[in-house]
């Protein structure tokens, strides 16, 4: 079953074209990533997909509705985390969460109250739940807005460089909450430029230089497509036909 479809999707910016008629479809349960360099496209797709911003032609679909027609019933079953979320820093942890229970009409019961607790544990956060977020670490804010993404558990969960600002033992944890979320049948949408976290965790790849899709298929296919058996960074430079410097990828050495 295809849970993201991706039509002929563009997006103009007083006359420049930042995204340029993407296509692409996303099977359930796929750990996805969305990989480039900065100023490639890739912000901008997800912001189209979460319905922040309007395409200028095209069309997505989210377990077959259109965004546009049914933007409710999509995002209700969907989560967006931005590369710049915002947080209610007045707010404990513990009050942030029952505010996002309230936006998804969760219904307030012991239930609810289990698993927030179960998600600040997982995030190891229970030990700051009553403390206000404004007093958080940048690394803290990220899981605690990974919490709140999960909370309604999401069909499709949609994250724009989910790496950028954590410690290694943070990335792995995230990494590992990923792959959880697509074993249970949610679609993950991941883009990133760091080429060891697409490679380490995504099922499949798409490679996106100037507003377009350049390769899309598992590690495997695109190293077969870029003929040999080398890594992804020599992949990538090679489907892209060599025109982009190595230091516009990251080298990450996050785990």
């Amino acid at each position: 079953m295809d849970t993201i479809e991706l039509i002929e999707l563009t997006k103009y910016f007083r006359g420049a074209k930042a995204v340029d008629g993407i296509s692409l479809t996303v099977r359930q349960g796929t750990l996805f990533g969305f990989l480039g360099p900065n100023g490639a496209g890739k912000t901008t797709t997800l912001k189209m997909m979460a319905g922040i911003l309007k395409p200028t032609r095209g069309k997505i679909l989210v377990g077959g509705k259109d965004i546009a027609q049914e933007p409710e019933a999509v995002k209700e079953k969907m989560a967006f985390i931005s590369d710049h979320p915002f947080l209610y820093e007045k707010l404990t942890a513990f009050e942030f969460l029952h505010f996002i229970a309230d936006l998804f009409a969760l219904e307030k019961a012991p239930p609810l109250e289990h698993e927030i607790e179960r998600l600040l544990t997982l995030f190891h956060l229970d030990g700051w739940k009553n403390d206000l977020v404004e007093g958080y670490s940048h690394g803290m804010k990220q899981r605690l807005v990974l919490c709140a993404a999960l909370l309604h558990r999401p069909e499709v969960l949609i994250v724009d460089e989910p790496m950028v600002g954590l410690d290694p033992s943070g990335s792995r944890l995230v990494k590992d909450i990923f792959r959880q979320e697509a074993a249970r049948g949610a679609t993950v949408f991941m883009s990133t430029h760091s080429l060891e976290v697409a490679e380490e965790v995504c099922d499949e790849i798409a490679i996106i230089q100037a507003g377009k899709i350049r390769a899309q298929g598992s590690p495997e296919d695109l190293r077969a497509e870029a003929g040999g058996d080398g890594n992804l960074e020599s992949i990538f430079l090679k489907l892209t036909e060599g025109d982009l410097h190595s230091h516009d990828v990251s080298h990450s050495s996050q785990t």
